[in-house]
């Protein structure tokens, strides 16, 4: 079966030639683009680990935290690890993987947008720094051989797990013929009921 493939005019951007369906950020969002889980790993970062120290010093709802928890631990992000406070029964605290200590850059860049753009006049409530030299922590975009790029400076391109984009027409197709539907959240699928 030839599948066909829509090609964007000239002046609309390439990536209209390229489909969503598998798109990795996508699939990262639905994992991590609900308020609170950026709110849980601040607090697991910032050495927070305990459940009800958690709770108390965010305001998450009680079960709010415990999905969001549940969640991160699911996707491997985030590990249990018991403790006991003598003449207390045993409970668990949670502490980063190494896939969890990944985020650190993306975290540290949303902190430094919001410092930016929302943030009080007196200054950031939060720094990060060197905990060698004391320096200032800042997240740069390099380039593989070292150079820093500015957004501006770089050029998305299909990488190889790029798949064309289907027509509408094929696509609803598709769709209809094995029963399921797309995500907006980058491919992920579910069966009709």
């Amino acid at each position: 079966m030839t599948t066909s493939r829509v090609l964007a005019p000239p002046d609309r951007p390439e990536a209209m030639n390229w489909s969503a369906e598998n798109c990795t950020l996508g699939r990262a969002m639905a994992v991590l683009g609900e308020k609170w889980t950026i709110v849980v790993l601040r607090e697991v970062f910032l050495g927070v680990r305990r459940f009800e120290d958690m709770r108390v010093r965010t305001g998450i709802p009680r079960q709010v935290l415990t999905n969001r928890l549940a969640t991160l631990v699911g996707h491997g992000i985030l590990r249990r690890h018991p403790y006991q406070v003598p003449g207390e029964r045993v409970r668990e605290e949670y502490h980063l993987t190494e896939k969890g200590l990944d985020l650190y850059p993306v975290l540290a860049a949303l902190l430094a947008w919001g410092d930016r753009y929302l943030g009080d006049p007196d200054g950031p409530p939060v720094t990060l720094v060197h905990r060698d030299c004391g320096a200032a922590v800042t997240v740069e975009l390099r380039c593989a051989d070292g150079h820093p790029v500015s957004p501006r400076a770089t050029a998305p391109r299909p990488g190889p797990g790029a798949r064309p984009r289907e027509p509408d027409r094929a696509r609803r197709a598709r769709r209809s013929r094995d029963g399921s539907d797309a995500d907006d959240d980058g491919g992920e699928r579910r069966r009709r009921r």
